[in-house]
């Protein structure tokens, strides 16, 4: 409880710090653009529209009974925000080390701050996003989706799938300052895991042995959940929003811990 009351503290009194980092992450990202944050409701609307023709038209794909343009967006920004938060907050630590050697900061505020820079790019996508959902019923896929009272659960969806992001993120930033290895291991990480992770296909495809194992998935998961209200128009069960919750904490409470145990450790891997 003592632990808890302090990480709030702290997070009061450096609050300014983490504004001034997510803003310097906004001047770094969109430096010299014209379009600017407007990037972030266009870079998923092209990267849908060049999937949708990949998998769609060439591959073939579909989901049975639901649409497809919105099946495959859902997974598209629930996976991006996931790969490029915990990409990004890998590497937070190491690139502070000036700052972090000059003046006391706690540590874990340069991943947190990653992940809340990502995050406002990610709720930025939920714009067009929404804008496909509703499109749908207007010719856009081959089935409409229609809004429902359970779209109020995906505020605690998204919330548990921040929370998990946070703790992975902790624990890759804290992994990373004692073997850099891992910033190029990651990205062969990501890549299967991706493959692993239903973002453009469903697991109905595949062996009932493999669906067993695909749904140990964390993300798996997130991106049913989520597809379950938007495009089911039906709430996940009580038991799945528990499992979400305590996979949220779980793993933040392990990147936690992680990282507290060997924080101050990190001035010598400078």
């Amino acid at each position: 409880m003592t632990n808890m009351k302090n990480i709030i503290a702290n997070f009061k009194h450096y609050w300014f710090l983490m504004t001034q980092l997510i803003s310097r992450d906004f001047k770094v990202k969109y430096k010299r653009s014209v379009l600017g944050v407007v990037w972030s409701l266009l870079y998923p609307i092209l990267l849908l529209t060049v999937m949708a023709i990949v998998f769609s038209q060439m591959f073939r794909f579909q989901v049975e009974g639901v649409n497809y343009i919105v099946y495959l967006m859902t997974g598209i920004i629930m996976w991006n925000y996931f790969s490029e938060a915990s990409n990004t907050a890998m590497t937070s630590v190491v690139s502070n080390f000036s700052l972090i050697n000059k003046v006391y900061i706690p540590k874990y505020i340069f991943p947190v701050a990653k992940c809340i820079f990502v995050g406002i790019n990610f709720v930025l996508t939920l714009i067009p996003w929404l804008a496909i959902i509703v499109l749908s019923n207007f010719g856009l896929g081959q089935y409409p989706c229609s809004f429902n009272v359970y779209y109020l659960l995906l505020p605690y969806i998204f919330l548990c799938f921040f929370i998990f992001t946070v703790g992975v993120s902790l624990f890759l930033s804290c992994v990373s300052v004692f073997l850099r290895d891992v910033f190029y291991i990651y990205g062969i990480v990501l890549t299967m895991w991706n493959y692993l992770t239903p973002v453009f296909y469903s697991i109905e495809i595949l062996p009932a042995t493999l669906q067993t194992l695909f749904k140990f998935n964390p993300l798996y998961q997130f991106l049913t959940a989520a597809r379950e209200i938007v495009l089911y128009g039906r709430a996940p069960s009580i038991l799945v929003l528990v499992l979400l919750g305590v996979i949220a904490l779980v793993t933040l409470a392990i990147g936690a811990i992680v990282f507290k145990k060997n924080q101050d450790k990190f001035i010598y891997y400078v």
